[in-house]
């Protein structure tokens, strides 16, 4: 397997028709380690011919794709379950090498991704039509679910397994060929899942990996051949996504940015809240959208709870993610010295940096740790609303505390604000929180949970500049993304025979 280690300087290709893709672009752009900052590959960068080939090899795959049974679709996804199953920690280390995430975390995120894997094995059932006999006389009308053809999956550096596996279970499953873009921040994980659907026994060109940059991106927006595009990324280029990939008829989900609050009212368990703020606010390094960046402490609570904050990030260990850490480094250098420039520019603003991670020592086993892309736990205190740190997603391991007087004051914030993609509150009266699930504009809610990503068989996606587009991620409205319906409306004058046949029937 082509894959970025420490030490070597591999390139990572594309993938078409089952194998590795050289392709003709000749561009590369580095990977590294963000642990130690070394270079440990180089990712290709497709032209717009690579990324036509690719989209072609899609194309062709399409048909014989869609016309294959439901039962061998389903049978080589339960093949790729089993697969990802027993051999997820070599993607997990995958993962930590190019993201920086620990290893705990990335294994965490390939198991969210496979719960898609496993309720897209349980498509059949969502792929059901509806059947109207006699509607007129001797005429039957019935609906039934059929593939898009090739769609498009372009997904962000955070989640380089989970993310892509929330759309490519279903669109496969479903009958569709895929073309993933992923990130060049970490564009290994990517072949590896092209080599493990390859094992799983899926015919060549269903599923396709073309790595590039914005080239690659806006090949497959502009391409007729391409029918969807799932996307997640920043809200920005989410629009453009949805825009430009509109423009040509195609169907669009671009997932964009986020700045979720959590809300803490003054009845609250506020050793929980803290908990959860820490979890919330610092796993995987703050680097996930669905991450509280705002706290929002309501009445006289905000001392106590900042205190027991604080005391729990003083346990907390950042460094190399292979060695028993808690948090690992950012994703990039520049990445790290954008994210360092909010907590800058906040305490410049007023801000009191509480939890300072600037200067943040690394832990790890690594002969030189000094090169890498870190940023300890960062805690603000006294931010208020017109602050950059409080109106930008910072992406990051920093935590911005709000002070208010009400309950209506933290709602007012909270549905002010641009984005929608997910907010918590914490409390202890059930009336509070009925009445929070119902005001909030937030496409997903958590009540003394801090990061409420639905189960695979609900759907994910937030409001406002947090999606473009009508239709959320896996669940129910992934399916229906990636088919579209058909109703057919049929008389048959004279009755059909068959033969002769006293076998069991197959599902074949």
């Amino acid at each position: 397997m082509t894959q970025a280690v420490p030490g070597s300087t591999t390139t990572i290709r594309h993938w078409l028709n089952g194998k590795e893709f050289v392709g003709t672009g000749g561009g590369t752009a580095p990977v590294t380690n963000p642990a130690t900052g070394a270079v440990t590959g180089h990712v290709a960068l497709a032209d717009a011919v690579d990324a036509r080939t690719v989209i072609d090899a899609a194309r062709a795959a399409f048909p014989g794709w869609r016309d294959t049974s439901l039962a061998k679709r389903v049978d080589v996804l339960f093949r790729f379950r089993e697969l990802l199953n027993a051999r997820k920690h070599e993607l997990a280390e995958i993962i930590t090498a190019e993201h920086g995430k620990v290893l705990p975390d990335a294994v965490g995120e390939i198991s969210r991704g496979q719960d898609v894997v496993e309720f897209a094995c349980g498509i059949p059932h969502l792929l059901k039509g509806g059947f109207t006999e006699n509607a007129s006389t001797k005429v039957d009308v019935f609906s039934l679910r059929q593939p898009l053809g090739p769609v498009a999956i372009i997904s962000p550096f955070n989640f380089p397994a989970m993310v892509p596996m929330w759309f490519f279970p279903v669109a496969i499953a479903a009958g569709n060929t895929v073309v993933l873009k992923p990130s060049e921040k970490d564009p290994t994980a990517s072949i590896w899942l092209a080599r493990l659907w390859s094992e799983a026994g899926l015919p060549d060109g269903v599923f396709n990996v073309l790595q590039g940059d914005k080239v690659a991106v806006d090949t497959l927006l502009d391409s007729r051949n391409i029918k969807a595009v799932s996307f997640v990324g920043s809200t920005p280029i989410a629009q453009y996504v949805y825009e430009r990939g509109t423009a040509t008829g195609k169907r669009v989900q671009a997932l964009g940015g986020a700045k979720n609050h959590a809300v803490v009212l003054p009845d609250a368990d506020l050793d929980l809240a803290a908990d959860a703020m820490v979890n919330a606010g610092f796993g995987s390094a703050g680097e996930r959208c669905m991450a509280i960046s705002a706290l929002i402490a309501v009445g006289d609570i905000a001392d106590e709870l900042i205190a027991k904050i604080v005391e729990r990030t003083r346990t907390l260990k950042t460094g190399d993610g292979t060695c028993g850490t808690d948090m690992g480094p950012l994703v990039t250098k520049a990445h790290r010295d954008r994210v360092t420039s909010y907590v800058d520019a906040g305490a410049a603003a007023g801000a009191t940096v509480v939890v300072d991670g600037r200067d943040v020592e690394p832990h790890g086993e690594a002969a030189d740790l000094t090169d890498g892309f870190w940023l300890g736990p960062t805690l603000l205190d006294h931010v208020t609303p017109e602050m950059t740190v409080y109106t930008d997603e910072i992406f990051g391991p920093v935590l911005s505390v709000v002070r208010v007087d009400t309950y209506d004051e933290a709602l007012d914030l909270i549905n002010a604000n641009p984005y929608g993609n997910g907010t918590a509150i914490f409390t202890n009266d059930g009336g509070a929180a009925r009445r929070f699930q119902n005001e909030v504009e937030v496409g997903m809610v958590g009540i003394n949970v801090p990061i409420p990503v639905p189960m695979a068989y609900y759907s994910f996606g937030g409001w406002k500049n947090s999606l473009f587009g009508d239709t959320h991620a896996h669940g129910t409205e992934g399916v229906h993304f990636f088919t579209r319906a058909k109703v057919v409306t049929e008389r048959w004058l004279d009755p059909s025979h068959g033969g002769i046949n006293l076998g069991f029937p197959q599902n074949i």
